[in-house]
């Protein structure tokens, strides 16, 4: 049984946010979500505002927001109240605090990350409270917002992601005929630079408690300073403020080189931009078309932002000479494109194996494993959709070496012949550096448990997403799901796990709504608890998002899974809950 704290509140105020229907909850936000970006795509401006008031005073809403600053990695971080909403009792008393009047938010809470060339990055954190406003308006503002974005922007935005970015960058250089020079561009302090009085006359949503957000000041060791430009950074609603900033980077300089080079001009241009956030490329037939023309046009659309372009890192470069994006190095070598792991990406990630594995002396061998393979399958699957084998075989040589130091080191009296016998089992027909591990089958002996290899890992090409996708839109609801199921080939995943996803139609198995197969987002559900018994056979176990996994153990709810009928994945049918009086 999973325990969730110890509350002060009686086990009937506790229960309360295990009972929210989250199914109901969901389809609720979705529907509103739905009609927000309908009205936005036929410009019904005030059926927009309408609908966005409406799904902020509803409860549903009030509850997803909640349990939304309380599941994500931030949930243990506190504001400069160290208030953490992490009982079940505070969750729901949560949920009828979240109102605009009278509401006024706090400062954050300075926190200063290390950043790569050992300069540090401010953090800003607001409390609980100004977290879950912010999830509460983001629900309302997100399906506008998806509606004016670029076509090729993929920072932040649902169903898109780096490797989308990587894709729309093969299509543009790709070809003998396109474009050899780029203008690889950089914003300096973006995020800590953003005009206020810009972001007030455009985000489309209530100016005050925005307002609020931004001049809500910050809290740095012990001194409170006023915050009168940039949005922080630990904000949940910060990425799609500044999307909102850079929205019209794409379509404003192809509307701006039409009026001046015309149809015919703007094709010979070769000109296209990929932006990742404040992270962005454009593409260019010359580098005096990209130092002339389009340059000062984004300086000047940047000026009206508060935002500059840091001289030091952007640069326009030919396509042979290459450059750097995403951690991945695009170039071309005799006319063709490689795409390749950057050399900065793969000497952070050889420095942090060889960290974990100098600092693991003493751990036992599995220990050493489950730490390592995850890191390894995590940066072989970033990379798989590039020219990465090469790269994958030598860091595997690497690691080899750095595993063979690790067994010497542990036992300093034998011989790398010794240490390699020892800890190279044999694992089908080759060896691998392994430890044991009990059989999951319910074997007597116990069974080599091998670490995660590189080179094992396909090169798969990824299948990119429409330029014009957008998510909140019922006409792009079949395109997302072919798009989602076709997407879920490329994850990692057990093939236990994999097949449980299948079986359930790739839904929950209490609230049958969507798992975020890509996300990992999803727990293992023993229908008969392995400690009264129960096996890990497929047939005793349910994939269910977290909370809903929380919620069965919370209000002694039992999944049943029947067998599956040919061909019928209809999960309504193959699972149902049965309540506390009914469970064995």
């Amino acid at each position: 049984m999973e325990h969730i704290g110890n509350d002060a509140a009686s086990p009937d105020e506790s229960s309360e946010w295990h009972s929210i229907d989250w199914k109901a909850v969901m389809q609720f936000v979705g529907k509103a979500q739905m009609r927000i970006a309908q009205a936005e795509t036929e410009k019904d401006f005030r059926r927009v505002a309408r609908l966005t008031r409406s799904l902020i005073r509803s409860w549903q809403a009030r509850a997803l927001a909640v349990r939304k600053v309380t599941e994500n990695q931030g949930k243990r971080t506190s504001g400069i109240d160290c208030v953490l909403l992490d009982t079940p009792t505070k969750k729901w008393n949560a949920i009828s605090c979240l109102v605009s009047r009278g509401y006024r938010a706090k400062p954050l809470r300075r926190v200063w990350i290390p950043k790569p060339n050992g300069k540090e990055r401010p953090l800003g954190i607001p409390t609980m409270k100004d977290r879950a406003m912010q999830a509460l308006f983001l629900l309302a503002l997100e399906p506008a917002v998806e509606c004016a974005s670029d076509p090729n922007s993929y920072g932040f935005r649902k169903g898109r992601s780096t490797h989308d970015a990587r894709s729309q960058l093969f299509v543009s250089l790709s070809q003998k005929a396109s474009a050899s020079w780029v203008l690889d561009a950089d914003i300096s302090g973006f995020f800590d630079n953003i005009n206020h009085d810009w972001l007030l006359n455009h985000v489309h949503m209530d100016k005050v408690t925005l307002r609020k957000w931004l001049k809500s000041g910050v809290i740095d060791a012990g001194q409170l300073q006023r915050t009168d430009e940039g949005t922080p950074q630990g904000g949940i609603i910060s990425p799609t403020l500044a999307n909102i900033t850079l929205n019209g980077l794409e379509t404003g300089l192809m509307r701006f080189l039409r009026g001046k080079l015309k149809a015919k001009g703007v094709a010979a241009g070769k000109v296209n931009l990929v932006r990742y956030a404040d992270d962005f490329v454009v593409t260019g037939s010359s580098k005096e078309l990209l130092e002339t023309v389009v340059r000062p046009w984004i300086v000047e659309f940047l000026r009206e932002r508060g935002l500059t372009l840091s001289e030091e890192k952007t640069r326009i470069v030919h396509i042979d000479q290459g450059f750097d994006f995403l951690g991945w190095n695009f170039r071309k070598y005799g006319g063709k494109l490689l795409i390749k792991p950057n050399q900065k990406n793969v000497k952070a990630f050889y420095g942090k194996v060889k960290e974990i594995i100098a600092t693991s002396v003493s751990v036992p061998t599995e220990t050493l494993i489950k730490r390592l393979s995850p890191i390894f399958k995590g940066w072989a699957q970033y990379h798989r959709g590039t020219v990465a084998k090469q790269t994958f075989n030598k860091i595997d040589s690497l690691i080899y070496w750095r595993l063979m130091r690790w067994g010497l080191r542990r036992h300093p009296r034998k011989t790398s012949g010794w240490v390699y016998e020892h800890y190279w089992k044999q694992c089908g027909s080759r060896k691998q550096f392994a430890g044991l591990q009990d059989d999951p089958f319910g074997g007597v002996e116990r069974i080599p448990l091998p670490l995660y290899r590189l080179s094992d890992m396909k090169i798969v090409r990824h299948t990119k997403v429409k330029g014009d996708y957008n998510p909140f839109h019922p006409d792009w609801v079949a395109y997302g799901e072919k798009l989602r199921v076709q997407r879920m080939g490329e994850t990692i995943w057990s093939a236990q796990r994999a097949s449980l996803w299948f079986d359930q139609g790739g839904k929950c198995a209490l609230c049958e709504q969507n798992i975020d197969m890509a996300d990992e987002n999803m727990d293992d559900h023993h229908i008969v608890y392995r400690q009264l018994g129960g096996s890990d056979a497929l047939s005793n176990r349910v994939l269910l998002h977290p909370i809903c996994h929380r919620r069965v153990h919370a209000l002694g709810l039992k999944v049943i899974k029947p067998v599956p009928s040919t061909g019928d994945f209809n999960l309504a049918k193959q699972s149902k809950v049965v309540q506390p009086d009914d469970a064995v």
